[in-house]
C-alpha cells in the first residue's frame, strides 16, 4: 500500500492492504482517511473491510473492476471509476493516466506532483531477492520480475501487446511526466536522476520486454 497525505490533509490509500485497527490509527494520526484506490483489477481484495471501518472514505477503482463477478459478490461498493483525468477530489495533487491493454486489463498510473513520484501497482514488479525464497524466487526470476531487472508480469505484457498502440502512447505520457522516483507495491523503487525521465523510460522498456534497469533516451517515433 502507498499512503499519501493530500494538500487538504486527507489521506489517500493506493492498493490498500489488509485492515487492522493499529494501522488505521497510525494513518489517521496524519489525517482522515478519505480515499481508497484500486488501481487495477487485481488490487481490491481488502477494500470491503476498509470500507466497513472507514465509512467516510470513497472507493475509486480501475475501469471494469465493478463488473467482475467476484467484486459484485464481495459487497464492495465502488463510488467512481477512474480514467485518464484525475477527479476533482485530488486534481491538485495528482496527474493520472489510464494504461489500457487487451482482455479488459488496465492500470491507472499516478504522478504525485509535489514529490514528482510515480505510483504504480503491477506495471512493474521488482521483487527483492532477499525477500523471496524457493519455488517463488525461481518463478519470479524466470518471469523477469526480480530486482533490479523487474518488469511487468508476463500476463500483463501479453495484454499490453494486444493493445500496443494505446499502451505505448500511455507510456510516452508517463515519460513526459519526468518523475524523479517510482514506487511499486511489490517493492520500493527509488531512482533519483536529473529530470527523472529515465525512471519512466525503464517502465516503458519493461512493458515492451526490455528490463527495468535499462536506461536509454526516449523519443517519440
Amino acid at each position: 500500500m502507498t499512503v499519501v497525505r493530500l494538500a487538504s490533509d486527507a489521506m489517500w490509500l493506493h492498493s490498500p492492504t489488509a485492515y487492522t485497527d493499529e494501522l488505521r490509527s497510525q494513518i489517521e494520526a496524519l489525517g482522515p482517511i478519505r480515499f481508497l484506490v484500486a488501481p487495477n483489477i487485481a488490487h481490491w481484495m481488502f477494500l470491503k473491510d476498509r470500507q466497513k471501518a472507514c465509512r467516510d472514505a470513497k472507493i475509486f477503482a480501475a475501469p471494469g473492476l465493478r463488473l467482475r463477478p467476484s467484486v459484485a459478490q464481495s459487497g464492495v461498493a465502488i463510488d467512481e471509476d477512474l480514467g485518464d483525468a484525475a477527479p476533482p477530489d485530488w486534481r491538485e495533487d495528482f496527474d493520472q493516466c489510464l494504461v489500457r491493454g487487451g482482455l479488459g486489463i488496465s492500470e491507472i498510473a499516478f504522478l504525485h506532483r509535489a514529490t514528482r513520484t510515480l505510483i504504480l501497482a503491477d506495471l512493474i514488479q521488482n521483487f527483492e531477492r532477499e525477500k523471496t525464497s524457493g519455488a517463488g524466487r525461481a518463478a519470479l526470476t524466470v518471469s523477469g520480475s526480480m530486482a533490479p531487472d523487474g518488469k511487468a508480469p508476463i500476463h500483463l505484457r501479453f495484454a499490453m501487446r494486444l493493445n500496443r498502440d494505446a499502451a505505448q502512447q500511455a507510456a510516452y505520457r508517463l515519460i513526459e511526466w519526468a518523475p524523479e522516483r517510482m514506487i511499486c507495491p511489490r517493492a520500493l523503487v527509488q531512482q533519483q536522476r536529473p529530470r527523472g525521465a529515465r525512471t519512466v523510460v525503464a517502465l516503458a522498456n519493461a512493458l515492451f520486454e526490455r528490463p527495468a534497469s535499462t536506461i536509454s533516451q526516449a523519443r517519440r517515433p
